[in-house]
This record gives structure tokens, sequence and C-alpha cells, in this order.
């Protein structure tokens, strides 16, 4: 199993991983953020990623205003830097977004330890779903991210889930 709470996989992933993983290193994108316990999510981090998807980097915060100052200090002056509040699943949420190099990063603050927050679980499920599939699974959820499917209802579609793909994800079994 990966061990997704570091970014050094990346390292020997594919041309895009590589790539990201140079691009946070050489930012201190994770190292800035290290008070916050950063992990990067998303499609990128499990190879099922399309041509404009972002970097997701999920934190927890203790102290919502403070974050969003930590935040808006360290990459306001960022390329199409913006940042929101938010209510996501009922818990206050903080969005911050920035263009880096070559990638549009997603920061994600909640007051949820990170590895207990819907992003990281989604994804480590997603990682065991395509570890036990073929390579034809992987690039069927692929096809259907460029046809506009965001990622976890294109695994409910291939899986046959019927109600809310996010919450039936977190209790699919493998």
């Amino acid at each position: 199993m990966i061990d997704f709470s570091t970014i050094e996989y990346l390292k020997s992933g594919n041309e895009r991983q590589i790539l990201a993983y140079e691009t946070l290193v050489r930012n201190k994108t994770l190292e800035v953020l290290v008070e916050f316990d950063p992990i990067l999510v998303g499609t990128i981090p499990i190879n099922i990623d399309i041509e404009n998807s972002d970097l997701d980097i999920i934190c927890f915060w203790q102290n919502k205003d403070h974050f969003v100052k930590k935040v808006t200090s360290l990459f306001k002056n960022k390329s199409d830097f913006k940042i929101r509040k938010t209510i996501i699943n009922e818990k206050e949420s903080v969005i911050g977004n920035f263009k880096l190099d070559n990638f549009e990063i997603e920061i994600f603050g909640q007051n949820i330890p990170t590895k207990n927050q819907n992003g990281y679980k989604h994804m480590i499920i997603e990682h065991q779903i395509l570890e036990s599939r073929d390579e034809n699974f992987r690039q069927e959820i692929i096809k259907l991210k460029q046809n506009g499917y965001k990622t976890e209802p294109a695994f409910a579609k291939l899986l046959g889930l019927k109600s809310d793909p996010y919450l039936e994800l977190l209790n699919y079994k493998i």
C-alpha cells in the first residue's frame, strides 16, 4: 500500500506525478503548510487524472481565522489566488485556489484531521478499488471523467452504486 501521507511515491510515478512532485517540492507548498498536516489527495496521486485535474491539498485547522490568514499570506501573490469560506457536509470549510507552474492548486481545510476527511477516505477507497480491478477499469474511469463526470460519480457508475456516490463509496466493500 502506498503511503499517501507524504508525496515521495510521486517521484517514481508517471510523468504528471513526477511533475506534480517537482512543483510541490520546488515551491515548498506542503512544507509551508506543515502545521496543518497537509496531504495531497485527488486524482493525480492515484493516476486517474485528466488534462485539467488540479492538485488537491487537504489540511486540518483548529483555528479557522489563523488558517485563512496563513493561506492568504503564503499564496496571495500566486496567479489567480482566491480564498473562500463555505459549508460542506455541515462542516465549516476553507478553500483556497491558485496556479503554480502548470497546475491549478486547491488548498482545502476543515477542522477534521486530514486522514479523517472525506477527500482522503475517498482517495484511499478509490485506490483500493483500482488495485483490485484491471487497467481497463482505470481507463473507463478516465473516459467518464473526460466526459464530464466527477470522480466519485464515475466510480459509482462503473460499480453500479445507485444513491449518493460520495456516501456509498465511503462504505464500499472491495
